[in-house]
């Protein structure tokens, strides 16, 4: 197993939180979701998820169907801090 945790920016506040609430925990019940976190002040929902069953984009794909309005895809790997890059030679 590789957990990976992916960060989605909502576009906008769900109309209805009930609805979403419900869709969300359908999402649970996929095989390889491990946790979902959904922050409503920060507008965010955290996504950790099993890699050798699913990818980002079926992640992504499962949270629109649940109908959350999310901004862009994030990127596949987060950037690294400038306290862990190599030194330039």
């Amino acid at each position: 197993m590789t957990s990976v945790e992916i960060l989605f920016r909502t576009a906008a506040q769900p109309s209805s939180i009930d609805a979403v609430t419900r869709a969300l925990a359908n999402i649970r019940e996929v095989y390889g979701i491990r946790r979902l976190t959904f922050d409503r002040a920060a507008q965010t929902l955290r996504v950790e998820y099993d890699a050798t069953r699913l990818n980002a984009a079926a992640v992504a794909k499962l949270v629109r169907q649940a109908g959350l309005e999310i901004e862009a895809e994030p990127p596949l790997t987060a950037p690294q801090p400038a306290s862990e890059q190599a030194p330039a030679a």
